[in-house]
């Protein structure tokens, strides 16, 4: 695929005018363009409940190994629902249900939902359970929460997500864990003995965690090195773009824009407030750096790729009757949404190219009619990937048998208040930050319409349609 790709973009004039015109958009960091109040019609559908969004937290996303070095993941869980039953007034006896996504799971807490529910004073009447979909884990959790109240089963679900890098699981060797087994099961002092000779120093290599698929072997920022090279994404351009990335995440951040950010007091530490992983840097600066995976020769770097992050968030959402009756004020309405899957060899990371015209043809819209979107940026390589497959008729036509191209979104709608790339990524919080920032969005720019879309491990992708509640 990926020399098919190559060789078809090339003679498109998709990788010189169009390419062009991007790179003068994505460094154009200082327009802010507001979406004008549009009068479109409702995605509300008859006989369908409403299901919102009434308001979403999240802890400061931090680097890993920094000030949430010593905490567990049901620390940080714990302080985002905390948080969002602060800043909702929420009775905690009136949540019906909890559903929390995780990636790399701490085996302690292997429901980290139901713990850390416990741990925030929720009743210990209310069922939780964790959901894992890699990148796109609280979108899960969203989505399962939006089917319980849609089937009637609930009224008030709060979702989330937490991934927690600073101490992930590291395992003995699959031989020193046989052993080890073996060794509880041993009756006498002889078999003890002679388990215990058997340990060679091969078996205390320990089986450290990679960011990897299990299926190809291949880690992701490899993939993404891949992907660019094939949709000819240079190294100027991802750099260019997560520049853009790191500017925007500022100027929102001292604008006080990230208001789903709420202080943590770490224990023994003082309380944290702010994201720490936002440093616009400079394209000299960034050229500097060599490549991250595929060398000397590729084009991923530390600078244009997403860091390891600890953090947590989490949503309230419920059916529009119940919010109302309850006094809420809802942020937006939940609408359509799809979940994609493709090859995870050479397309691991185009779910968003896949899930947007799907989601948009099942609300009935066109990109059009989108005033805000919130894609996951993994790797800039990955944005700009997905930017130039949405622009090209003949990977629509070739790889999504579609007739014609979905076409990219406008950057100046784009991601507008900073992404991954400088926010920080913790797995499984990504989406409800995604969310939630739509809503705060439209809200902010009086736009009707927002889109949120991820990829995520597996070659699997997620896409979601927002609509902003009436002020």
């Amino acid at each position: 695929m990926a020399s098919m790709l190559l060789t078809s973009l090339r003679c498109s004039p998709l990788t010189s005018v169009q390419a062009a015109q991007f790179a003068a958009r994505s460094i154009s960091t200082s327009v802010h363009l507001q979406a004008q109040a549009k009068s479109k019609k409702t995605l509300a559908k008859p006989g369908v409940k409403n299901i919102v969004l009434v308001d979403g937290v999240r802890t400061p996303f931090l680097l890993s190994g920094t000030t949430y070095a010593d905490l567990m993941p049901h620390d940080l869980a714990r302080a985002a629902l905390q948080g969002l039953l602060n800043r909702t007034g929420l009775p905690k006896d009136a949540v019906d249900y909890i559903v929390y996504g995780t990636v790399i799971q701490e085996v302690k807490t292997s429901n980290v939902a139901r713990e850390a529910a416990l741990g925030a004073g929720f009743s210990d009447k209310t069922p939780a359970h964790t959901v894992t979909m890699a990148c796109i884990s609280s979108n899960q959790a969203m989505t399962t929460a939006a089917g319980l109240i849609a089937a009637g089963q609930c009224d008030a679900v709060v979702a989330g997500g937490v991934e927690f890098m600073s101490d992930v699981p590291i395992r003995h060797s699959r031989k020193m864990r046989k052993t080890m087994l073996s060794l509880n099961k041993a009756k006498t002092l002889g078999a003890r003995l002679s388990l215990l000779g058997s340990i060679r120093l091969a078996h205390l290599a320990p089986e450290l965690p990679a960011v990897a698929e299990f299926s190809t072997a291949e880690t992701m920022g490899h993939s993404a090195d891949r992907l660019a090279a094939a949709f000819g994404v240079t190294r100027l351009e991802q750099d260019e773009f997560a520049l853009r990335s790191h500017t925007l995440a500022k100027k929102a951040q001292d604008s006080g824009l990230l208001s789903d950010v709420i202080g943590f007091k770490v224990p023994g530490k003082d309380i944290v407030s702010k994201d720490n992983g936002i440093r616009p840097s400079n394209m000299e600066q960034m050229a500097k750096l060599k490549p991250a995976f595929i060398k000397p020769h590729g084009t991923v770097t530390a600078a244009n790729s997403s860091f390891l992050t600890d953090g947590a968030s989490a949503v309230l959402i419920m059916s529009e009757e119940k919010a109302l009756a309850m006094g809420y004020k809802p942020k937006a309405y939940l609408r359509d949404f799809v979940y994609v899957s493709q090859d995870p060899k050479d397309q691991l990371l185009l779910g968003p190219t896949y899930a947007t015209p799907k989601v948009l043809e099942k609300s009935g819209l066109t990109l059009n009619d989108i005033d805000v979107f919130e894609f996951h940026e993994a790797f800039a390589g990955q944005i700009m990937a997905n930017l130039k497959a949405m622009e090209s008729d003949w990977f629509a036509q070739t790889y999504m048998g579609r007739k014609t191209k979905v076409g990219a979104p406008p950057m100046e709608k784009f991601n507008t208040w900073g992404g991954s790339l400088s926010l920080g990524h913790p797995f499984a919080a990504t989406g409800c930050r995604l969310v939630t920032t739509v809503a705060h969005r439209l809200q902010k720019e009086g736009g009707q319409y927002g889109l949120v879309a991820a990829c995520a491990a597996g070659g699997q992708g997620h896409a979601m349609v927002i609509e902003a509640y009436p002020q």
